[in-house]
């Protein structure tokens, strides 16, 4: 049986790591997380936390990676500690709407930003949008080590550009260290809600950093890559987002700089000149653009997996001539580009991020059954165990509930979707005999395993 080549080295899996967070995150949140908290240091603060707790996730993954070195990521982990059912359901939310659902929106966030740097229309910049997600799929198609070649160019061309304008904000003398000390003892009222707010923003600028463990099947001496690549590539984003949102501060003093995207404009114009938004535009693009290459390199291979474990179509497992998980690739690239010529339904992600979010947890948690009923150890143990994989489930859990105060009928309406994937799991299963993994305690019974 055709398997996937192991080409992706540590420089390739680190570059994978700061594509695929370093989005329009960064771009975005500094401004209302400045505005939420007033003060400056404590905005630095959350983004080194939120670095600590990125930290601890990649530890607990980085096992997880060693002990089952094999495409699918947390699909993985959970059909092997829990069961293919628990395993299918992640699998079903990510192919049906998270992952091309994440996709159109990096999409249509380039096509927006092209709008603005070149003044294209709504509808082009949708056709943008659709053309470069068909592009970067096609290059994926050809060939897995094209695919990471690209994310490679994109990540080093994304670092030297943020490092420019890092370097040039602090160089040009525009700004004034004053903007630091600046109401740094105050806090407004529902100080409490702000910080979470800030939480929940930082998170989402962070997210994606799991997504290296889906290509852990295509890394070269994996238990010793995964690792030094997620703590390298997280380090290497911690540095970056506290150096920018500094730029950010120094150069745009509180209250002055708009909201979102012009938070970022403001800079590049006082930086910059006249043309600095423009060249801010142009930076977001390069950086949304390799991020969009990392999703569409890594998401495939979660239903690529499931294709080959017998829980869903056998055609979605198959490899092309090449070596690439061709009809999981197409279908991501169909079902993003759908959405984008229907752009309101990437409103309905929202209704997801709640359950995506708990999958991202129970990922994590897998490690406590699989440390007790997962065979061999592996050559690499998450440092601090097990305080390190408490650390962070405890920081998912305080994420859950803010997302769950925040929309109670978004969340619940998500998980409610995604069980709705239950009867498919076992149509699809049906007339197979799946084998359980190897610390299985399935959480639901009867289930045609043998």
């Amino acid at each position: 049986m055709q398997t996937l080549d192991r080409h992706v080295t540590l420089s390739g899996a680190v570059a994978v790591v700061i594509a695929e967070v370093i989005a329009v995150g960064i771009f975005l949140a500094p401004a209302a997380m400045i505005q939420m908290l007033v003060s400056p240091l404590l905005v630095l603060g959350i983004w080194l936390g939120m670095g600590l707790m990125a930290f601890s996730g990649a530890l607990t993954y980085a096992e997880l990676a060693a002990r089952y070195p094999r495409a699918g990521g947390p699909y993985v982990y959970l059909r092997e500690a829990f069961g293919p059912d628990i395993a299918f359901l992640y699998g079903w939310m990510s192919l049906v709407v998270m992952d091309p659902g994440v996709t159109a929106a990096l999409a249509l966030g380039l096509g927006e930003y092209a709008g603005h740097a070149a003044g294209v229309s709504p509808a082009q910049a949708r056709a943008v949008a659709i053309a470069t997600i068909l592009l970067l799929s096609g290059a994926n198609i050809a060939g897995a080590r094209i695919g990471a070649a690209g994310v490679k160019a994109l990540a080093v061309l994304k670092v030297l550009l943020l490092v420019l304008i890092i370097g040039w904000s602090f160089g040009s003398g525009a700004g004034d260290w004053s903007n630091f000390r600046s109401h740094a003892a105050t806090l407004p009222s529902g100080s409490l809600f702000s910080l979470g707010g800030a939480f929940v923003l930082a998170f989402f600028a962070y997210g994606g950093w799991w997504d290296l463990n889906k290509l852990a099947g295509e890394v070269t001496r994996p238990e010793r890559t995964v690792p030094r690549a997620l703590l390298l590539g997280i380090g290497a984003v911690t540095l970056l987002y506290m150096l920018l949102t500094a730029a950010f501060i120094y150069v745009v003093p509180a209250g002055q700089g708009g909201e979102g995207a012009a938070f970022g404009a403001e800079l590049g114009r006082r930086v910059l000149g006249p043309s600095g938004g423009r060249i801010v535009a142009g930076i977001v693009i390069v950086s949304v653009v390799g991020s969009l290459a990392a999703v569409i390199m890594s998401a495939p291979r979660v239903y690529y997996a499931m294709g080959r474990d017998g829980l869903f179509v056998p055609a979605i497992g198959r490899l092309s001539r090449f070596g690439t998980p061709v009809v999981a690739i197409l279908i991501q690239a169909g079902l993003a580009s759908l959405m984008v010529a229907w752009s309101s339904f990437v409103q309905l992600v929202g209704y997801f991020v709640f359950v995506a979010v708990l999958f991202i947890g129970l990922g994590a948690a897998t490690i406590f059954v699989l440390r007790r009923h997962g065979g061999e150890e592996p050559r690499y143990g998450a440092w601090g165990y097990p305080l390190t994989p408490l650390f962070f489930l405890v920081c998912v859990a305080a994420l859950l509930a803010l997302l769950f105060m925040d929309n109670p009928t978004r969340a619940l309406t998500g998980v409610g979707v995604v069980a709705l994937g239950w009867p498919v799991f076992r149509l699809t299963t049906r007339s197979k005999r799946v084998a359980p993994g190897t610390g299985t305690r399935p959480l639901f019974r009867n289930n045609n395993i043998q």
